[in-house]
């Protein structure tokens, strides 16, 4: 049976902890979304799109559940389910660069200008069941997953997500 020295060991103990290490700081945080609706029989209301003013999401239909709600500055991978029964949605990652203004609307397509919003990338139109990811690097500020299929978006379809420094 060969044997090594005490230095040696303590060397790839060392060793093995700066890789273990290395592998966790390097993981890419990990966000579960799902993308819900009452079903396509369901009456699409309006106006409850982000900073929309009198906004009450008691009304919305269809919507974004994200967890957790906050992460890291980095790497972030979403996996996306889209838990209805009968109509496709996705998931775009938007970042918010003023929070406290809505995203740029065309109202004539019935959804958010993703070129002029900061599209930070997305899982796009999950058919029913389906489940896709997306991992992107994000820094530190205010975002917003959105659907922007036709409609949803303004029917209440979003959440807001924070990137923490």
């Amino acid at each position: 049976m060969k044997t090594i020295s005490r230095r040696a060991a303590l060397g790839l103990a060392a060793a093995m902890l700066m890789v273990g290490s290395v592998g966790a700081v390097q993981a890419a945080a990990l966000v579960q979304v799902s993308l819900w609706d009452k079903g396509a029989s369901a009456e699409m209301p309006t106006g409850l799109a982000y900073a929309t003013p009198g906004l009450d999401l008691t009304k919305a239909t269809m919507g974004i559940k994200v967890s957790p709600g906050a992460v890291k500055a980095g790497e972030v991978t979403f996996n996306v389910k889209n838990d209805s029964k009968d109509t496709v949605h996705e998931m775009i990652v938007m970042y918010m660069a003023d929070p406290t203004k809505p995203l740029p609307y065309v109202d004539a397509e019935k959804r958010v200008d993703e070129d002029k919003a900061g599209d930070k990338g997305e899982v796009s139109e999950l058919d029913p069941g389906k489940s896709g990811t997306l991992t992107v690097e994000l820094k530190a500020g205010k975002y917003l997953l959105i659907c922007n299929v036709p409609g949803h978006f303004g029917a209440g379809m979003w959440a807001e997500f924070t990137v923490d420094p």
